[in-house]
């Protein structure tokens, strides 16, 4: 329980400067998810996990138990799940060295377990991000986030209460399987990472939709006081984290904890994190009414103790008391550590690097396909095909379809769009810089929807933070989340902090994932990913046309270029999402899509081959200074824009009062794309070659 995975012993003093109030938070962070009001008596409940270390030793299990667990937060609360999504990072998969054939086995392995769970479950996988780096080998990054909507009278909270009211543990039975996953998730993983094979859970997504369908019918009973799920540390965090938060304390008799194991001793049974598991505070007097609901299910139940006024958990087993403290020991009182931080050494170095010479070079066809192949740029489909993503009927845009999924929600013109999604590098040169693009991307995927950004769950990924450098970009990280989130106004509901990712080799690039959820009043209005022939095609946002636009973007990197300062304007950037959802309600776009990797070149390939559709763009004789920095450079901000012509003096209008350039590129038709930058001869590809190069297949 004082592990950094619960405790949050580095984190929690930082945490603390970040933005979580709102008009529309009804729950925020310390729950087992955000609830943010949505109109007409309905909440939008959401967060993002961590299974990182769980999925380096057992991918297919520890992706599994990860969507499992993240589900279960969510249903929980009282809401039903409509979306998942998944943010995931590895190591370098296309050459033929034995550390990438285990990245391949660990790509493989998550990708199989995200669909294994969801797609048995029955809730639609709809959306994220994969990226991959070298720091990223042997400790690869899965990151799942899970999107539900409740009523605002059916939202139950994790607070035990009612001294006599019943302690129920229901679902599947205990075992030895994740003893010591927390502690295990919050050490450095090294050569006996298969001897941790024991500290990683086991699923069973059959079991988690009896459990979810059970607890969600129980959710609109007054017989129900709390529920908590049985994730991290097992039964020792639901009953401490219950009572804590209720100022009321548990008695518990461990021989009454059904088990699928035999000879478990009571520090097992207290640590064990068997997967489908709950914890209900029940009515006195109410159980079988309770009870009868699981049995309907098939879901086996059992009344392992009652909650007391005494503010103390306490376990007997076998007749002897096995444990006895206040849960608030546990929960408040882990020591709270504020290091001292200084940047690595190298930082001035890597920042140092000149990139003006790979800024001017010239920008070929072949240039633009191989970036459009590369592993980080080229179509996901062959990953979120293995998902189902219209399960539910909710989804109207998913995978491929647009920045951001959009869910309608039924009985209302309403839907959400939502968005995971964070820089690939930036933190490697700037972790405050990285974290605040997060906020600003996923933002730019949900508004180029047309929907309005109104609340923020994240998963702060970063090695250890016991050196000065680790705790920099910890702090570093905290410090721009809540520099972006404040440039929005959006509020921070919800999240996680996923630290020691690192092995003997060192820590990975610092990834701070970014959930975004946003709001659309009419969906009828929402803005797909496309242009149509004869469309004008704009470019919004500052051009970011200079040679810093390059660091630590998919060129650079690839070139051997692993430095540069980056320079966002992230003011400019807020801009930009607050004018989308006006342009959207105006209808003055036909479609939009924000550039991120790869840049403007992979932005209008990208464009062309959803739309199926050409263009024939035209940068300015600016641009032709720092060709590749104008077609490749990376800079948060920017946005496409497809508009019919006879709609380009209404957005030119809309963006002189937004303070957002704006800068007509062309037109859309034909079957090729056409770049020329600064009146040079173009370059030309056919739509037929870029898909080619789009759809390589992993």
């Amino acid at each position: 329980m004082w592990s950094e995975h619960c405790a949050y012993k580095h984190s929690r003093a930082l945490l603390a400067s970040l933005p979580t109030q709102g008009e529309r938070v009804l729950v925020g962070p310390g729950e087992n998810a955000g609830v943010l009001d949505i109109g007409e008596g309905l909440a939008a409940v959401f967060k993002v996990e961590s299974h990182n270390h769980p999925s380096a030793v057992e991918p297919y299990q520890g992706a599994a138990t990860g969507v499992g667990g993240i589900i279960r937060d969510i249903f929980t609360m009282g809401a039903r799940p409509i979306a998942l999504l998944n943010g995931l990072r590895f190591g370098p998969i296309e050459t033929e060295a034995p550390v990438a054939a285990r990245n391949r086995y660990l790509f493989d392995g998550v990708v199989s377990g995200i669909a294994g769970y969801g797609n048995c479950v029955g809730i639609p996988d709809v959306g994220g991000e994969l990226f991959f780096d070298a720091s990223y080998a042997g400790n690869p990054l899965v990151n799942a986030m899970c999107l539900g909507v409740a009523r605002h009278d059916e939202i139950t909270l994790a607070r035990a209460a009612g001294a006599g009211n019943a302690l129920l543990l229901v679902g599947a039975a205990t075992g030895r399987d994740g003893i010591a996953g927390a502690a295990f998730a919050s050490a450095v993983l090294g050569e006996d990472r298969d001897a941790r094979r024991p500290a990683v859970q086991v699923g069973n997504p059959f079991l988690e939709k009896l459990l979810m369908e059970a607890c969600l019918e129980l959710s609109r009973s007054d017989a129900v006081v709390a529920m908590q799920d049985l994730g991290a540390a097992g039964l020792t965090c639901a009953l401490s984290e219950l009572s804590a938060r209720g100022a009321c304390g548990a008695e518990v008799d461990l021989d009454r904890v059904p088990r699928r194991e035999a000879l478990m001793g009571a520090l097992e049974l207290l640590l064990s994190e068997s997967q489908e598991r709950m914890l209900v505070v029940v009515r006195a007097g109410r159980e079988a009414e309770v009870e009868a609901v699981f049995a309907r299910y098939e879901l086996p139940a059992a009344t392992i103790g009652r909650v007391i006024d005494e503010p103390v958990v306490r376990c007997r087993f076998e007749g002897q008391v096995a444990c006895e403290l206040p849960g608030r020991t546990l929960v408040d009182e882990a020591p709270r550590y504020v290091l001292p931080a200084e940047p690595p050494g190298d930082i001035w170095d890597r920042l140092a690097l000149v990139l003006s010479p790979l800024a001017a070079e010239p920008p070929s066809v072949a240039g633009l396909l191989d970036l459009l192949a590369a592993p980080n740029c080229r179509s996901r489909k062959p990953v979120w095909q293995r998902y189902d993503h219209m399960n539910g009927t909710n989804t109207l845009a998913g995978p491929g379809e647009a920045d951001a999924a959009l869910l309608r929600i039924k009985g209302t013109r309403r839907a959400l769009a939502v968005a995971l999604d964070g820089p690939g590098r930036l933190g490697w040169l700037d972790p405050r810089g990285a974290a605040a693009s997060a906020v600003l991307e996923s933002a730019l995927n949900v508004a180029c929807s047309g929907a309005t950004p109104i609340g923020v769950t994240n998963c702060l990924n970063l090695g250890s933070p016991e050196s000065a450098a680790g705790y920099w970009a910890l702090s570093e990280t905290v410090a721009g989340l809540g520099a972006g989130c404040r440039l929005l106004g959006v509020p921070v509901v919800s999240g996680n902090v996923s630290l020691y990712n690192e092995t003997a080799d060192g820590p990975i690039i610092p990834a701070p994932l970014v959930g975004m959820v946003g709001l659309l009043e009419d969906r009828s209005i929402a803005l797909p990913m496309r242009w149509n022939a004869g469309d004008e095609i704009w470019l919004l946002g500052a051009p970011g046309w200079e040679p810093s636009s390059l660091a630590a973007s998919e060129l650079a990197w690839r070139r051997g270029e692993m430095g540069g300062r980056p320079s966002p304007d992230l003011e400019a950037a807020a801009r930009v999402v607050r004018l989308l959802p006006a342009l959207a309600g105006e209808r003055i776009p036909i479609g939009a899509h924000d550039l991120s990797v790869g840049g403007l070149g992979v932005a209008l390939a990208r464009m062309a081959i959803a739309s199926r559709t050409g263009a024939q763009i035209e940068l300015p004789d600016a641009a032709s200074h720092w060709p590749s920095a104008a077609l490749f450079g990376e800079v948060v901000g920017r946005v496409l824009l497809g508009v019919e012509p006879a709609d380009g003096d209404r957005l030119l209008a809309a963006c002189r009062v937004a303070e957002v350039p704006a800068r007509r590129l062309g037109t859309a038709g034909g079957t090729d794309l056409s770049i020329s930058v600064g009146g040079a001869q173009p370059l030309q590809v056919s739509l037929a070659r870029l898909s080619d190069a789009w759809e390589t297949p992993f």
